[in-house]
């Protein structure tokens, strides 16, 4: 009798050990078993795409693809794909590139863009502060254009209707020449720098050239250059210190390592 309960306890724990092992695995393709945790590692990289919901419909999708898989991992290893001098460089620089992913997925994750380094880099990017200037122009082709307009406007003509029906730059063309208020650097240099030299009200006696043709500017105002809100600006500023920290880590590592090899850049 008590050599039966032994014998049945043995064979008791035997199941209840191959029973969690069983369930650890989705299918067994040619004695071969396929984990379960390839479902769920596929399925988490499907799921951070952000384009799919988990569904029942979508779970069946990857178990499929997983178990295809293997069957086609088999096949090509029958063939002996494994051993060509391809398949062991590709599997090499597979292998570098998760690597190499992991490094900065941690390092990124442990080195986070704080609150007080948003806040300074946004006291440093807006307190340059500036002028905004808020100009008018007519563009033409020919210098001789530009003088008679210029020679038009002096008589009385105004220098809205003028812009509307002669100038070539259409866009502000027809809201008669005006440009908005914007940064001097945000013209090209001959356009700006004379700009700049204007006061209020004022328009430029000789045409200016560029490489765009002959301008006449007038300055309408001025302003202190308004900087934008912090919310505003907040994704473009810490996506910009992430990638400074990035690059930071990644030439500290580059200065570490001792090599014969000349870098390019």
């Amino acid at each position: 009798m008590n050599k039966l309960l032994s014998t049945s306890t043995v064979l008791a724990a035997a199941l209840l050990i191959a029973l969690p092992a069983a369930a650890q695995n989705i299918a067994i393709v040619n004695g071969k078993a396929v984990p379960k945790a390839r479902v769920d590692s596929l399925m988490e990289q499907i799921l951070k795409q952000g384009q799919q919901r988990r569904t029942p419909e979508l779970e069946a999708q990857v178990r499929d693809e997983v178990v295809l898989r293997e069957m086609f991992v088999q096949e090509a290893e029958k063939r002996g794909f494994q051993s060509k001098a391809d398949y062991k460089m590709q599997m090499e620089f597979a292998r570098q590139t998760i690597l190499i992913r992991e490094l900065f997925t941690q390092y990124q994750a442990t080195h986070p863009v704080t609150e007080a380094e948003i806040q300074a880099e946004y006291a440093k990017s807006t307190g340059a502060g500036g002028t905004e200037y808020r100009a008018r122009h007519i563009l033409v082709d020919t210098e001789d254009q530009a003088k008679a307009l210029i020679a038009q406007i002096k008589a009385g003509a105004k220098f809205e209707d003028v812009a509307k029906k002669d100038s070539k730059d259409t866009g502000s063309g027809e809201n008669g020449g005006d440009l908005d208020f914007a940064s001097p650097n945000v013209y090209v240099p001959e356009f700006g720098q004379a700009m700049v030299k204007l006061k209020k009200g004022e328009m430029t006696e000789v045409p200016v050239k560029s490489q765009f043709g002959w301008h006449i500017i007038r300055l309408d105002d001025t302003r202190e250059a308004q900087a934008p809100s912090l919310a505003e600006v907040r994704p473009q500023i810490e996506q910009k210190l992430g990638q400074m920290k990035v690059a930071k880590f990644r030439d500290d590592i580059r200065a570490k390592y001792k090599t014969d090899y000349k870098f390019a850049n």
